[in-house]
């Protein structure tokens, strides 16, 4: 799965997003490339891994997100054991 993350189409996807300035930019990008369902998923993932970093309990993020309990402890296993790329955006975001 990890080579299918390198393909050319995701390269070229890849180097789109970072083309993006602004938030109305990355808007206007990310509605003409996903559906609004897609975008919801996306945001509610964001949203979870954010008070997992908060050391929110699990039951409080469902109370909160209305996410299921079996995506909060997908997002904390991603967040945990994936690539580093949740934690590399939480610490820039923690900078600003």
């Amino acid at each position: 799965m990890e080579k299918e993350l390198d393909s050319k189409e995701l390269e070229q996807l890849y180097k789109a997003i970072l083309k993006l300035k602004t938030v109305g930019e990355c808007k206007k990008f990310f509605r003409d490339l996903c559906t609004f369902t897609e975008l919801k998923a996306m945001a509610e993932r964001f949203e979870v891994v954010q008070l997992i970093e908060e050391n929110t309990p699990y039951r409080e993020i469902a109370k909160r997100t209305g996410s299921s309990t079996a995506t909060i402890t997908r997002v904390a296993h991603w967040l945990h054991h994936g690539m580093g790329g949740y934690k590399l955006i939480l610490n820039r975001m923690k900078k600003k």
